[in-house]
């Protein structure tokens, strides 16, 4: 049993960062016009296409082209025969190799392991690099909060006064107060597992107590609720969609590094920092909404075993940046 108190999590300030022929005489017959219908079949790989021509005969009150077969021509001669053609086919990609390739020279330390994982919004394109499980310290309350607005939608109510209070200075500030009573209100572990089993979260499990920073989940899963939170099919309605988001959005000017680090244009984030009693190591995480170079990008990044936050920081904005470049030139270089 961990021996951090709620208060624990996120008690230092992290430093700023800055993201033709002829026409015919005219005839009392109609005259009739062969059209070629081609039927593409992509087969194998997609190494190339094949085209089947098959003349299809109208009726039209235009002249006959010049390329029209005679009135002697025989059925058969109504069938071209088959044409190879090459097309251009969009490569595949191991979008997982491609997320490794990337974080190969990222390393935290001896102590410290990391996970990522990355979703194309336009795409739907996604990867993850890492497993196991880890502490989520404060990007837990975005869970908390969806758990609260998953509830209040069950039971076709608005947020109360407090809970939006308590909501805001908690996503903005990440302040601790505001969360320990937003985690009684959602009934604790209890409440979020469940909301979280709605989610589609697979590894995540809420801390016992009051611990609810030392909530255990997987990049993958933080992933998946990203995908709650910012995805067009999600459980949450677009209303609270929106409102987490403009939250998300609004982070106090000291919270903002992290995935962020890894944006050329909007964002919205949120982080989360913890030193263990037990061990002195720093977990540090983020999660959030990042734009680079005309894609935007849902990226999660978790730690744990650095030996300072500074450098548990670095690590998750290193590791956020290699995942978002080696997806733009990889969907570059696919596209290309």
């Amino acid at each position: 049993m961990a021996s951090e108190t709620p208060e624990s999590a996120d008690r230092a300030e992290p430093r700023r960062r800055r993201g033709g022929g002829r026409r015919s005489p005219a005839s009392k017959a109609r005259p009739v016009i062969f059209t070629a219908v081609v039927t593409t079949v992509l087969l194998g790989t997609g190494l190339g296409t094949t085209a089947y021509v098959k003349a299809q005969s109208r009726t039209s009150g235009g002249a006959a082209s010049a390329t029209s077969p005679s009135p002697s021509a025989t059925p058969t001669q109504g069938y071209a025969r088959a044409v190879a053609v090459k097309a251009p086919v969009r490569a595949v990609v191991d979008w997982d190799k491609v997320l490794s390739k990337g974080l190969a020279e990222v390393e935290g330390g001896s102590s410290a392991r990391y996970s990522v994982a990355i979703l194309d919004t336009t795409s739907g394109e996604s990867a993850v690099y890492g497993s196991g499980t880890f502490d989520t310290a404060s990007i837990v309350k975005v869970d908390i909060l969806s758990t609260l607005l998953l509830q209040a939608q069950d039971a076709g109510r608005h947020l109360t006064a407090q809970e939006k209070a308590n909501a805001k200075i908690m996503i903005e500030n990440s302040d601790n107060t505001a969360a320990s009573a937003l985690w009684n209100d959602i009934g604790g572990a209890s409440g979020l597992n469940a909301a979280n089993k709605r989610f589609g979260l697979k590894e995540t499990t809420g801390g016992s107590g009051l611990l609810w920073g030392l909530t255990q989940t997987s990049a993958a899963d933080q992933l998946r609720l990203l995908k709650v939170v910012f995805g067009k099919d999600s459980v949450l309605s677009a209303a609270s969609q929106s409102y987490l988001q403009g939250l998300m959005g609004q982070v106090n000017t000291s919270q903002d590094w992290g995935v962020p680090s890894a944006s050329t244009g909007d964002f919205e984030v949120k982080n989360g920092w913890l030193q263990r009693t037990t061990t002195g190591l720093w977990d540090i995480n983020s999660i959030g909404r990042v734009t680079s170079d005309g894609h935007t990008y849902l990226v999660a990044v978790t730690s744990k075993g650095s030996t300072t936050m500074n450098r548990g920081v670095a690590l998750v904005e290193e590791a956020a940046q290699a995942a978002v470049k080696s997806f733009n030139k990889a969907s570059d270089d696919a596209s290309s």
